[in-house]
């Protein structure tokens, strides 16, 4: 290794040392690198397993405990209060920190901001659509109609949990999933979030409405009622459409009522994630003066 380089072959096996998870092989060993193998070709070995940075988002995940962690590699200077954290909550866990300097980090996280904290952790937890379906007279699910975009994802799941939504459900093909990206843009939030993948938007949305859900789609068009003038009332899945084209016909045509945000300057629209977060609200404020 040149000086000040970058230690690839400690960073594979820090890589490698995250396989064992999937073999519920659990140590804090740091394995030998295979001859030959880098850090990036060692990635492509990992199954079931992926890397998340950040120290909130780690914080997160290990205080939520919905997933498994392999090990937490970590900075050997980094301190402060959520490092320590970081180290109580992986003890909890049973979860080996791993010391890395910044360059290994740097390979495990693909160049992302890690703030000197990375954990191999098990794919995320999905779950079932009927799961969150049958959550009660106030349950509020949010249903994304094929978001591809990792940052609106991870912001809509960070204020669909600030909300207290039930659920999330997307889509399973041409939509973006719960990635380490959506993670870190979600600030962790996604770890609490109750995230169904469907196959069919439409159906799934017809599937709640003979639920008792009040389908309400999020859409600037002639015809939709402007948010605050609409009923928010019961049990409610609220739609957001993708980036590009919006809430699909199908899934429109599933939607007991349209909704808009107004606009009122030159720009024709809201991002997808700040429109959500306005309606989101919305429904919020009907149900506490309903309840006042």
């Amino acid at each position: 290794m040149k000086p000040g380089g970058i230690d690839r072959s400690r960073a594979a096996a820090l890589l490698r040392g995250a396989c064992s998870m999937g073999a519920q092989r659990h140590t804090s060993r740091i394995e030998s690198a295979a001859p030959g193998k880098t850090a990036k070709s060692v990635m492509k070995d990992l199954s079931g397993t992926e890397w998340l940075w950040g120290r909130q988002v780690v914080l997160e995940t290990l205080a939520a405990g919905r997933r498994k962690v392999g090990r937490v590699c970590m900075n050997c200077a980094a301190h402060g209060g959520e490092i320590e954290r970081i180290r109580s909550l992986a003890a909890e866990r049973g979860a080996p920190v791993v010391p890395a300097d910044e360059g290994e980090l740097d390979v495990l996280c693909r160049g992302g901001n890690h703030q000197g904290v990375a954990a191999a952790v098990s794919s995320y937890p999905y779950v079932e659509l009927e799961s969150i379906a049958a959550a009660g007279p106030d349950a509020l699910i949010v249903v994304l109609d094929h978001i591809q975009d990792p940052q609106n994802l991870g912001s809509i799941l960070r204020t669909a949990e600030c909300a207290g939504a039930t659920g999330v459900v997307i889509a399973k093909d041409r939509a973006v999933g719960v990635t380490p990206s959506a993670v870190r843009a979600s600030a962790g939030a996604s770890e609490y979030a109750h995230v169904a993948r469907v196959v069919n938007i439409a159906r799934s949305l017809r599937e709640l409405r003979d639920a008792g859900f009040s389908v309400v789609g999020l859409e600037s068009v002639p015809e939709a009622e402007v948010h605050t003038e609409a009923d928010l009332s019961g049990p409610i899945a609220l739609v957001v459409g993708g980036e590009d084209r919006g809430v699909s016909r199908l899934a429109r045509e599933a939607c007991d009522v349209v909704v808009r945000i107004p606009i009122f300057g030159r720009v024709g629209s809201l991002n997808a994630g700040v429109a959500f977060g306005i309606a989101i609200y919305e429904i919020l404020r009907q149900r506490k003066n309903r309840g006042a």
